[in-house]
């Protein structure tokens, strides 16, 4: 796929399209499990402050935060309880929080949220990324300037400040082998090739690019299209659900990797995640490339 970099239409000076664009209905979907209690609270403190800019910018925006814990410990799913609706009850307009009665994988969950979700856009949003203060209103302002984009992903830097690469390119089996599996001396002979999968000649430029696949840890969609596409696909448990869902999307709008949005992501690297992790992520892999398609190197 040939990648179309542009920069966005200019909006007349003095316009305020915030002003003019009635009432906006966002949905937030976030999934927790065992999920770490400080980065939760960086991200719900997040998007607090994003919802808080968007409307000092004029914008009438209403949120729906729709978590789901697929946590199975009953003191943890408290303690879940305490930090989402105690702590932040009063920051948003409504708050569902529910236990779908065990750990049913991470698109499933999100799935159950979109069920619920009452909006125009949706924010898929994992429990480890912060949103940075103009987050919510760049991602809107460019979806609502632009009818035929599906979904954007934001710009990532991990805690230290080093950049994310989310979006990608289809993958390939060697691909994947090299990002899991090589040592540094293979993965530097191999980097233009590794650097092309991350798509990093279109997203260092810092303007916005339409991508084949987006990230699910910060997804931002339009509601209806990610009805249309039926949401997550439950073949997948966990890791690949996004790629999956990316094609999907395809039909309905354009995939945009938008550099005005910012975020800070501190999860990643399912690789380096324990033995679990990676035999989730290689069944995952098997399932994908059966249903789209083998590509080898």
């Amino acid at each position: 796929m040939k990648l179309e970099v542009f920069e966005a239409a200019p909006v007349a000076v003095g316009a305020s399209w915030a002003a003019t664009a009635g009432p906006l209905d966002v949905s937030v979907s976030m999934v927790t499990f065992n999920s770490e209690f400080s980065l939760l609270l960086k991200t719900l403190d997040g998007l607090h402050r994003a919802l808080r800019y968007a409307r000092d910018q004029g914008l009438d925006i209403r949120l729906q935060l729709l978590v789901v814990d697929n946590s199975t410990n009953a003191h943890y799913r408290q303690r879940v309880r305490n930090l989402v609706l105690d702590k932040h009850g009063e920051r948003f307009e409504r708050i569902d929080l529910w236990h779908p009665g065990g750990n049913i994988g991470y698109g499933a969950a999100h799935n159950q949220a979109l069920q619920r979700a009452d909006s125009d856009f949706h924010l898929i949003l994992n429990p480890d990324v912060e949103l940075a203060e103009d987050a919510l209103f760049s991602g809107l302002e460019y979806m609502w300037h632009h009818n035929d984009v599906a979904a954007v992903s934001p710009r990532a830097t991990d805690g230290s400040g080093q950049i994310q690469y989310l979006c990608k390119r289809y993958p390939s089996v060697l691909v994947l082998m090299l990002r899991a599996f090589a040592p540094d001396f293979i993965r530097r002979r191999f980097r233009e090739y590794l650097h092309s999968y991350e798509i990093r000649d279109a997203c260092n430029n810092g303007s916005a690019a339409d991508v084949p696949l987006v990230s699910g840890c910060c997804m931002y969609a339009r509601t209806a299209s990610l009805r249309q596409a039926r949401g997550f696909s439950d073949q997948y448990f966990m890791y690949f659900e996004d790629f999956d869902l990316s094609l999907r999307l395809q039909p309905l709008g354009r995939l945009v990797y938008l550099p005005s949005m910012h975020i800070v992501h501190h999860g990643g690297y399912s690789a380096r995640k324990g033995v679990r992790h990676i035999s989730m992520f290689v069944q995952s892999g098997w399932k994908f490339f059966r249903r789209h398609g083998w590509c080898w190197i």
